[in-house]
């Protein structure tokens, strides 16, 4: 299976599609409303082999207040998710699209963003809520009571999944980590770079999910909740590491585990499984032959605008000793690579 989320305009989809047919059945106003966009952007989940589209999101920005809704909602620039449907077989494809919402939101300036949505879609609005939606509103329309759901994204909670995708920094330590190519993008699908094949993406969980699992024999015990990781993406092997090394995202650790904290195998399995990029194979194998093993538990908060290499950061931002496999970084290393990676300051908080 590969679902690619691709942006593409309303005219490329056809309405006859099946995947509308609950859409025009829950809006009475949907073909119209379609119609009318023909030349506007969407987002759609479309299959690579058949073409078959599962899902759609549209987003829309509107500066001032919201007066359609009761009570409206303040002066200020939104993004408005318009049109949201998602068919997620089973991959965690919806955490994806939360985490392209706010990638949208962050990059046009947005204050806040809002959602409306029938209460009858409980796991959609389980899905928002979890990453720091409230029920701040209704909207009364022709084919009945909408939920109004919103998140400032100029006011914070003080809690790790409400605020994301922001990172908070005050009393936290950072980190440098590396990732093997293999392994890289599969992971962490929004950093794939310019030279990598978009094939290596695949509608799996491990790609889909905003939360990610690291496995390794590191000392990531060292890592505390709340610390920010930037992944370091090691050579391919097509060139020397000082060119083709990068740094290419920043993730902030929710939790860590040693292989001591899990009862057996399929404790371990059923923790891993649907956030690493290792077959059930391969992680067997791993708790079989390692005694000393960890696993970090992270949230993927952004890729980096600019993938800074080896060679840019050698010399004026970290030196060559210690190892570049799991090692601290000072506050103004990290504001460094931060710069250099052209990382939305928004992003960074505290």
């Amino acid at each position: 299976m590969s679902r690619q989320l691709r942006l593409t305009k309303f005219s490329d989809l056809s309405l006859a599609d099946p995947f509308f047919d609950s859409l025009k059945a829950g809006y009475k106003g949907f073909p119209q409303w379609f119609e009318s966009k023909a030349n506007e952007p969407v987002y759609a989940v479309i299959d690579d082999q058949t073409d078959e589209l599962s899902g759609m999101i549209y987003l829309k920005q509107e500066n001032g207040p919201v007066t359609d809704v009761e009570p409206p909602l303040p002066d200020r620039l939104w993004l408005k998710v318009g049109t949201l449907k998602i068919e997620g077989k089973g991959t965690r494809l919806g955490e994806r699209v939360i985490k392209k919402i706010f990638d949208t939101a962050i990059g046009v300036g947005a204050e806040g963003v809002y959602v409306t949505v029938f209460e009858l879609h409980e796991k959609l609005i389980e899905l928002f809520k979890r990453y720091g939606f409230v029920e701040q509103a209704s909207k009364t329309t022709n084919d009945g009571i909408e939920k109004v759901l919103v998140r400032s994204l100029t006011e914070f909670a003080g809690d790790r999944l409400k605020d994301y995708p922001f990172v908070h920094r005050q009393g936290k330590k950072a980190w440098l980590l590396a990732i093997y190519p293999a392994y890289h993008t599969r992971l962490l699908p929004d950093s794939i770079l310019k030279n990598e094949p978009i094939e290596l993406i695949q509608d799996v969980s491990h790609t889909n999910t905003i939360h990610k699992v690291y496995i390794g024999r590191l000392s990531l015990g060292r890592m505390a909740p709340g610390d920010i990781v930037i992944f370091y993406r090691t050579s391919d092997k097509k060139g020397p590491a000082y060119f083709r090394s990068v740094v290419s995202s920043i993730c902030v650790v929710e939790e860590v585990r040693a292989k001591k904290d899990f009862v057996n195998v399929e404790a371990f399995l059923a923790y891993t499984m649907p956030r690493s990029v290792f077959s059930e194979e391969e992680l067997r194998d791993q708790w079989t032959n390692s005694k000393r093993l960890y696993v970090a538990k992270m949230t993927y908060n952004a890729a980096f605008e600019k993938r800074t290499t080896r060679g840019q950061l050698l010399g004026s931002v970290i030196s060559e000793q210690p190892r570049w496999d799991f090692r601290a970084l000072t506050s103004s290393q990290l504001d460094r690579i931060l710069e250099l990676g052209e990382v939305n300051a928004r992003l960074i908080v505290d």
